[in-house]
């Protein structure tokens, strides 16, 4: 008698069975938006799916202005970027530069059996 299917491997199959493409999830420090958006151009051209950090609160926004609402939203956003990285196939990690966010996400991917892409190898925290 077989085992059930982990959460993982349930959304695995259904992947598989709605022959969905891979899906990427992009990680990096918010300081390369702009280098995000061009993996992003390049991961979809090579068709990939692609999740990436929506949100730069680095940025003036009113979202984000009053501090202790922003505090409430990175929390939000980044419990919402673990879901993105537990949805995807792999990480595309962008930037030269690996914070403490950025090197929490690598472990979680990680821990998650994902494979993990860097656009600057020296900087894995891994190798």
């Amino acid at each position: 008698m077989s085992l059930p299917l982990t959460p993982e491997e349930h959304l695995a199959v259904a992947k598989d069975q709605l022959c969905l493409p891979p899906i990427v999830a992009i990680c990096g420090s918010t300081r390369f938006m702009t280098e995000m958006a061009e993996a992003d151009l390049r991961e979809t051209e090579d068709g990939r799916i692609v999740v990436k950090p929506g949100c730069d609160l680095k940025s003036p926004h009113a979202l984000w202005a009053d501090p202790a609402e922003a505090e409430e939203l990175k929390v939000q956003l980044d419990a919402l970027h673990r879901a993105k990285i537990r949805l995807a196939d792999e990480v595309l990690v962008v930037g030269d530069y690996i914070g403490d966010s950025t090197r929490a996400e690598i472990a979680y991917a990680r821990s998650l059996d994902k494979p993990v892409r860097f656009t600057h190898p020296e900087v894995d925290p891994g190798a």
